[in-house]
């Protein structure tokens, strides 16, 4: 049995004594707010597993940020405001947010921390400690802003989700909007989730004709929640989508990076057929190990194409430079490619 497994089990079993106080219910559920959004056939989340969640969250306090998985709770460091002015990936992620939003500029940064050079997370509040915030997830390697929370941002006697849907909507597009860019070639989609103590609106931002969300939004209370999942281009007849699957549903968080021309080549398989034996419950690892290709193969295969993306958008001017070596580059994307690898989709019991 994995360590991960062992911790598993004991907080669940911790979990069943626990009664969850409604404040902490509210931070956890906006914090994982990509949970959320992969509950979207309606069902509320358990209360065995939002107790599981709380258990962490008390025996591991850096798992206020974002929707982290277990490896990156326990390997991020802690980085003070002046190291975040300083960072390459942190200088340019509030770069982009002060253009965005010039108000931000006398935020304070009341939380930040890096990790492995994978992520680069900081949140920002209004001074005095109430009041507005928000916190951004970056990715170490490309430097775009994969997660945002924008918390606060509507007057407390009126919350975001005391406003119509289409009022939601216009806040939602101008965040996007300011943060991201124009944000009109995006179909648009809106669903209610069912959940008797606040209300939760879920929101897809596809381009026409595609299956996967570019951009997947949650408002929840008085929160904005936008994870970015589109982005990456791969040749359009090798591209798959939702790899793997969360309760009967597609998945996206590992496309960008197992659409790899070079790992399929590796494993000799298309990748209509991993995805079908991912879907088996099997992890890339075991199924590149039936094939006779190590883990370590796997890994140097996919961390290449990510620094080799990561260069060229810096030539193209799209991603800001972050001054590192390629061998840096692999090293700081590695510990994320091997949490996909080793990912399984959990298969129905018979």
């Amino acid at each position: 049995m994995t360590i991960e497994r062992k911790i598993r089990e004991h907080l669940h079993k911790e979990a069943e004594t626990l009664e969850c106080p409604p404040a902490i219910s509210n931070r956890i559920e906006q914090s994982y707010s990509q949970y959320l959004q992969r509950k979207r056939s309606g069902k509320p989340m358990k209360k065995r597993l939002i107790g599981g969640i709380v258990a962490v969250a008390i025996l591991i306090p850096s798992a206020a940020f974002a929707a982290p998985t277990l490896i990156d709770i326990l390997t991020r460091t802690p980085m003070t405001a002046e190291q975040v002015k300083t960072d390459e990936v942190g200088k340019a992620a509030l770069e982009k947010l002060y253009n965005a939003f010039p108000e931000t500029k006398g935020f304070e940064i009341i939380d930040a921390s890096n990790v492995q050079g994978a992520q680069t997370s900081i949140i920002l509040q209004e001074k005095g400690g109430t009041g507005k915030k928000i916190t951004l997830h970056t990715n170490g390697i490309t430097g775009a802003i994969e997660h945002v929370i924008q918390e606060n941002w509507e007057p407390k006697e009126k919350p975001l989700t005391a406003l119509t849907d289409q009022e939601i909507m216009s806040k939602v597009n101008a965040l996007i909007d300011k943060l991201y860019g124009n944000i009109e070639k995006y179909e648009f989609t809106m669903e209610e989730m069912e959940n008797p103590n606040q209300k939760t609106l879920v929101l897809n931002y596809s381009t026409k004709g595609s299956t996967t969300p570019f951009y997947q939004v949650v408002v929840q209370g008085n929160s904005i929640s936008v994870s970015l999942i589109g982005g990456e281009t791969t040749s359009s007849n090798m591209k798959v989508e939702g790899f793997f699957s969360t309760n009967g549903k597609p998945d996206y968080f590992a496309d960008a990076y197992l659409n790899d021309e070079k790992l399929f080549a590796l494993l000799k398989i298309s990748p209509t057929e991993l995805k079908q034996e991912l879907a088996e419950g099997k992890s890339v690892v075991e199924i590149a190990a039936s094939r006779n290709v190590s883990k370590q193969q796997v890994i140097d295969v996919i961390a290449k194409t990510q620094a080799d993306g990561q260069i060229q958008g810096e030539k193209n001017g799209d991603v800001p430079k972050s001054n590192r070596s390629n061998e840096e580059m692999l090293k700081a994307v590695e510990p994320k490619v091997l949490q996909i690898i080793e990912h399984k989709t959990e298969t129905p019991s018979k």
